[in-house]
């Protein structure tokens, strides 16, 4: 039996897509200090799909998905929707680290240095 690719899902390409072309606020500013490896010289990707969700950035070389959210993610339904799909991410052996967005632009550095703690290799 083949195995099944849990990474970018052709169903979700064009979602992607559409997800990049039209970040968020909050994520076109982080995105300007992940890409091109400019932070600890770890590739992301952003807008990944992995399983059927796809999340905002992802480092492969470190397991590490990293999550903004915004006022939507306040209310009990959405909390139970990131914890499900939290597990699941976690049972696949990925690490993840949540953000309000505000956090990207009151305290970017502080965000960064928590991105990097969870580094597994300096």
């Amino acid at each position: 039996m083949p195995k099944q690719n849990t990474h970018t899902k052709k169903a979700l390409q064009e979602y992607r897509r559409a997800l990049r072309n039209n970040l968020t606020p909050s994520e076109a500013q982080l995105w300007k200090h992940l890409k091109s490896r400019q932070l600890s010289n770890r590739k992301f990707q952003r807008q990944h799909s992995i399983g059927y969700y796809i999340v905002d950035f992802y480092c492969a070389a470190e397991k590490l998905i990293i999550e903004l959210d915004g006022e939507i993610h306040n209310n009990p339904k959405a909390q139970e929707y990131d914890k499900k799909r939290t597990q699941y991410l976690e049972n696949l052996g990925y690490k993840v680290i949540r953000f309000e967005n505000k956090m990207v632009f009151d305290a970017l550095p502080s965000v960064l240095g928590e991105i990097q703690v969870n580094f597994k290799t300096k």
